[in-house]
């Protein structure tokens, strides 16, 4: 038995769909984290960006209007930065995917298949 794919989805989000719909037309289990309503804890959000073994920043959507009035040319720590997404979940890039100890940005979704 393969193990169950966490994805963080928002479902606003073409790319976001579309990774999903990859996983419903697959025969994997996996699980569907609406993180706008289920906002993450920090270590979540720290243990994520660990295993995409990226810095905090990295997974920042600098295309949202939040970034562009709040943050854009501020050089932030990375505990900032973590706190930023916390409080502003929409700055967090989707979707996030995660098997095991595996976890990848699904852009563009054909991605997803490298969990598959």
């Amino acid at each position: 038995m393969s193990e169950k794919i966490i994805i963080f989805h928002n479902p606003q989000c073409s790319k976001s769909r579309e990774s999903l719909e990859i996983l419903q037309n697959s025969s994997c289990e996996f699980e569907v984290v609406e993180y706008l309503k289920q906002p993450l804890k920090k270590s979540q959000l720290k243990k994520v960006i660990k295993l995409l073994r990226i810095r905090s920043q990295d997974l920042i959507r600098k295309s949202e209007e939040i970034y562009k009035s709040e943050f854009k040319g501020k050089d932030l720590t990375e505990s900032e930065w973590l706190e930023a997404m916390i409080k502003f979940p929409k700055l967090i890039e989707r979707p996030i995917l995660i098997k095991g100890k595996k976890a990848i940005i699904g852009r563009p979704p054909s991605l997803v298949l490298e969990l598959l």
